[in-house]
């Protein structure tokens, strides 16, 4: 029952951050970055670095494109936050 549960919980990881990798490009095409942190009960875990760092449009493409794509491709996701270095 654990193993299944590590494995499902691998399995969710992997599938965010094929999600992360499509969306990095457009970041960091506008000098920004994202990283996967964790992934915990549907919560996406990411840190913004980069030209996202205290840029006042961090938070809505965090919510409306991030969250947004990462919902519409994995139905386990629940919600993104953003968390400091």
């Amino acid at each position: 029952m654990i193993n299944e549960q590590v494995i499902e919980q691998e399995s969710l990881r992997a599938r965010v951050d094929a999600v992360l990798d499509q969306i990095r490009p457009a970041v960091q095409g506008d000098g920004g970055d994202i990283e996967l942190v964790d992934v915990q009960e549907g919560i996406v875990s990411v840190r913004l670095a980069g030209a996202c760092v205290g840029c006042m449009h961090s938070m809505m493409t965090l919510q409306a494109g991030i969250e947004r794509m990462l919902k519409d491709s994995i139905p386990e996701v629940k919600g993104v936050e953003a968390v400091p270095f």
